[in-house]
């Protein structure tokens, strides 16, 4: 039957392997759980078909099974009436009726089969999708917590990058610091050498001066006193 070659890779299917393969798998749990119910109501509905059929065909093969059985008891009382030509005609027709419950067995055997099948397919739907559900806030949560990571990762490798200016910074800031001594040391020698004795003689000079004041406030102040 078509369906049951339509559903033969659900059987098989592994849900761990679907995400691996999957390029954002918060997306695919939820597309994967879309398509497993849309499915479970189509094999719900063959589901239901085949296993009538099944039973149809277990009603026709019981059916024909009592027909022989009932033509048998019938030649069996024929015979025992003396009526051997009516016992052949019920034998006849028990023949034919055997010759299609052996029809009607193998047709039997192949809806059993393709109902098992099918009941099969229905329960491992049931299981997936019972599977997907209890595990999807999980697979979902540890998917933003990889994404949280990759956003950390992104910026701890800009940080390092910021780490790589500062240091250039201080580097042109050693340079520049080197310079201005460099600079200022250059003006010192320009200016020439300082002279010591002028220096010194200014100190006595202003020394005299500050005497030679004090001397002249002291004989003001005699002054005023006599």
């Amino acid at each position: 039957m078509s369906i049951i070659t339509r559903f033969k890779d659900i059987m098989s299917s592994n849900i761990n392997a679907l995400l691996d393969r999957a390029e954002n798998p918060e997306k695919m749990i939820d597309q994967y759980l879309r398509n497993l119910n849309k499915d479970l109501g189509k094999v719900k509905s063959e589901t239901a078909s085949v296993m009538a059929e099944e039973q149809r065909s277990k009603r026709e093969l019981d059916e024909c099974q009592a027909e022989v059985e009932k033509m048998e008891r019938y030649a069996l009382k024929a015979l025992e009436a003396g009526n051997e030509g009516d016992a052949r005609k019920f034998l006849e027709k028990k023949g034919q009726l055997t010759a299609k419950l052996s029809e009607l067995q193998s047709a039997y055997q192949l809806a059993s089969s393709n109902s098992q099948q099918m009941k099969q397919m229905h329960d491992k739907l049931i299981a997936d999708i019972g599977e997907l559900e209890s595990r999807k806030n999980m697979l979902k949560a540890k998917w933003s917590v990889a994404k949280t990571q990759e956003r950390i990762n992104k910026l701890g490798a800009s940080t390092a990058s910021s780490g790589n200016s500062i240091s250039a910074f201080e580097r042109m800031e050693d340079k520049v610091n080197r310079a201005l001594d460099e600079a200022n040391a250059m003006a010192e020698l320009n200016a020439g050498p300082k002279d010591d004795l002028e220096d010194l003689t200014a100190k006595y000079d202003s020394a005299s001066i500050d005497v030679e004041n004090e001397l002249n406030a002291l004989k003001e102040k005699l002054k005023n006193n006599g």
